[in-house]
């Protein structure tokens, strides 16, 4: 007993100690990217609400999902980007399928042009409204008076990496994509020769000729960020940054990258609600296939939706089916269309057999997570290169969009329904998934807490960010050795050509 009492003592006093520090909140200004990035960014700020901490929003007056008023957050209203319509993100769909019509090779090249020409655009906007966040010094005044411990962004948004340079505050980056491709490629050792560059549609295993391709996207990608993105933001950087400051920097200077490639989002499903539980249990011994294609894209074409309604309706299954626009007219009885659905939970639920998907990070983790296998329908963005490495290890079939046909999504939907093995080797990546110290969450919540405390993390900042590029990839040292060798190789090559003329003329003058 006395040893017991002894424990509860020193876990009070521990707790009494520490209490102070863990209830007193840090201020948190967060400027995150609205649409699914936003899905993944809230769930972090409610971990954080509930840690005790501060948290104030730069949002949109216009944003989707960036509610104005929240119980976990302040929010402050700045024009940050010129809001564009869902049908501005359905030409661009559109734009990427047309890419189809080019051979393999090709294709990716033509659906990475046409983003980055779509978002041109954009960063034009984009470096105005933060030329007049940072020209209104009441608005800049007000921010820096708030006397902010940390700035948490969305580096797929320029504005939060300019603030947080500017302000000079600790920066946290909840990073999938920055503005030139994957965040991986900027901060960690990528050799092109097995690191695929995003929207290459390639595995970390290629022949010669892939190695070719995903050296040209690398080529592709750098034109673009020094080239097309980076030019807007010039007159800003000179004006208010020391000399030399671009947006790479400014993204290297950050303390910490929470790479978005864990699911933080996921967790145990809850139960469904009354109606939808009823439709899950009416499917019996077939079960339930979901489909959704994310928050951006409000529908596929008419011919596309019209064909996947076809197939639908011939499967045993039942469907659940988030959609917006006109019904189709081949719609079958064992779909429910809806304009919202739980998809984690739907997700989690044992009747669920399949799920149809664009292919974005947030949806392909929750697959992973409760060991869904997938059909995916390629979009835009990164989805191809996610839905292509669940291909690559069984666990999903890509079916083209601009390509579909209801007989070809039948049988892409009937095989993974049908064939263990997709069902298997998505349950071995859920697994192995599971199989961490610390949940996504904890760690993503331990690295902020960590800048926090620490006011920063410069100590852990790789010293390749302070290199030139030739110096990076050792090109000055390759130079030197040649040079060294060459001039060794002549020295030798020079004296034995004086050795032999010397004996040359010794035999002339014997002779």
């Amino acid at each position: 007993m006395s040893t017991i009492s002894t424990s509860i003592s020193l876990t009070v006093l521990c707790l009494l100690l520490l209490g102070p520090t863990i209830c007193s909140g840090s201020k948190i200004l967060v400027v995150p990217l609205d649409g699914s990035h936003w899905i993944n960014m809230e769930v972090i700020l409610q971990e954080l609400h509930s840690r005790g901490h501060n948290i104030t929003v730069l949002r949109s007056p216009e944003s989707w999902y960036i509610s104005k008023n929240s119980s976990i957050y302040t929010s402050i209203d700045v024009l940050m980007l010129e809001e564009r319509g869902k049908d501005y993100y359905n030409k661009m769909i559109h734009d990427v399928m047309e890419c189809g019509k080019y051979p393999q090779f090709l294709h990716t090249f033509c659906r990475r042009h046409v983003i980055t020409s779509m978002f041109t655009q954009g960063h034009d906007v984009l470096a105005r409204s933060a030329v007049s966040m940072f020209d209104n010094k009441v608005f800049m005044r007000k921010l820096q008076d708030a006397k902010f411990d940390l700035m948490l962004t969305d580096p797929g948004l320029t504005t939060g990496v300019l603030l947080g340079g500017y302000l000079k505050l600790p920066m946290v980056l909840n990073a999938r994509w920055i503005n030139s491709g994957d965040g991986h490629f900027s901060i960690a050792p990528s050799p092109v020769s097995y690191v695929p560059v995003a929207v290459s549609e390639l595995t970390d295993r290629m022949d010669f000729l892939e190695r070719i391709k995903n050296i040209l996207h690398y080529l592709q990608a750098l034109f673009e960020q020094y080239f097309i993105i980076n030019p807007p933001y010039s007159d800003l950087l000179q004006r208010h940054f020391p000399p030399g400051t671009d947006l790479v920097s400014l993204q290297h200077g950050a303390d910490i990258w929470l790479l978005r490639a864990g699911g933080f989002q996921c967790k145990e499903a809850k139960p469904l609600p009354a109606d939808l539980e009823a439709f899950m249990q009416s499917s019996g011994e077939h079960g339930v296939v979901v489909m959704s294609v994310g928050t951006l894209v409000s529908a596929l074409p008419r011919e596309v939706t019209d064909a996947i309604a076809a197939a639908f309706a011939q499967l045993p299954q039942k469907v659940i089916w988030r959609f917006e626009g006109e019904k189709p007219s081949s719609l079958g009885n064992n779909t429910l269309l809806v304009k919202w659905l739980p998809q984690k939970d739907l997700l989690g639920h044992p009747k669920t057999h399949a799920f149809v998907a664009h292919g974005g990070t947030n949806g392909m983790y929750e697959a992973i997570y409760y060991g869904v296998p997938v059909v995916g329908l390629p979009l835009f963005f990164d989805q191809s290169d996610n839905l292509f490495r669940l291909k690559v290890r069984g666990a999903a079939r890509m079916v083209e969009a601009r390509s579909l046909t209801k007989e070809s999504f039948l049988e892409a939907l009937t095989d993974v329904i049908e064939t263990p093995s997709y069902r298997e080797n998505i349950q071995r990546l859920s697994k192995l998934h599971h199989d961490k110290p610390m949940s996504p969450m904890d760690t993503a919540i331990f690295w902020i807490e960590y800048v926090i405390r620490n006011k920063g993390a410069a100590h852990l900042k790789s010293a390749g960010f302070s290199l030139p590029w030739y110096s990076y990839f050792c090109l000055d040292v390759a130079a030197f050795i040649v040079a060294m060798t060459g001039t060794f190789i002549w020295a030798i090559f020079f004296t034995c050509r004086i050795l032999c003329c010397r004996r040359s003329r010794r035999k002339t003058k014997a002779e």
